[in-house]
């Protein structure tokens, strides 16, 4: 679904630029505040709150039909916790839930929804921990359960929950106070099996989603 991942990437570059320009906007207040500011240090804790894109880059094998299978799109809150570890090294956890339309295009079957509990625990680094801007990267495993399945058109529907691998690159501009503002892009690698009533049909799908987030956070 490349136009996702163009949509993806859009949101991505527009956030970053909103982020930067309010960083310009806050600048005056910023000076006033130098004597405050402490940047990021061993010991403390980050709670983010932030809206989150989630476009999964599917691909799949469908058997004996074939065809593939496609999945929707989500637009979520989410909560995220990073404790640091050093001035420089994180660990950021994540907790959210998103709800996905599945159906086999080819031959027009409504396969109802699927929601996904993705926890995704990542280790970063932040390059400039004592600067407003600080951008970072990291990478750890996510491991996603699959609940509430309505099978739409088909008899039953059950997915297998699946570990995966999880990269992630994001920007921290640090506002008045313990506030800052946050951008974050990660790219889940995830698959799970879908055996659809009771076994008859099976998919083996590769979600692989790209997760755009923008928000707040907040440094105790």
């Amino acid at each position: 679904m490349q136009g996702n991942m163009r949509f993806g990437v859009k949101l991505g570059a527009l956030a970053l630029g909103a982020l930067l320009a309010g960083g310009i906007a806050v600048a005056p207040e910023a000076k006033a505040d130098e004597a405050g500011f402490k940047g990021k240090s061993a010991g403390d804790i980050v709670v983010r709150a932030r809206a989150l894109w989630v476009a999964p880059q599917e691909s799949s094998s469908v058997s004996p039909i074939g065809g593939k299978v496609s999945v929707g799109n989500d637009l979520v809150p989410e909560l995220d916790f990073s404790y640091f570890v050093t001035d420089n090294i994180a660990v950021e956890a994540i907790a959210g839930t998103t709800r996905h339309k599945v159906n086999h295009p080819q031959s027009g079957t409504d396969l109802g929804k699927v929601s996904l509990l993705p926890p995704t625990v990542t280790v970063q680094y932040h390059f400039m921990p004592k600067e407003r801007l600080s951008p970072y990267v990291g990478a750890g495993l996510n491991y996603t359960f699959f609940y509430d399945v309505d099978s739409g058109a088909a008899t039953s529907i059950k997915y297998d929950n699946h570990i995966g691998y999880a990269l992630q690159a994001g920007v921290d501009y640090a506002l008045g106070g313990n506030w800052s503002l946050n951008l974050d892009v990660k790219k889940i690698f995830l698959k799970t099996t879908a055996s659809v009533n009771g076994g008859a049909i099976k998919a083996d799908v590769d979600l692989d989603p790209w997760l755009v987030g923008v928000g707040v956070g907040y440094r105790f």
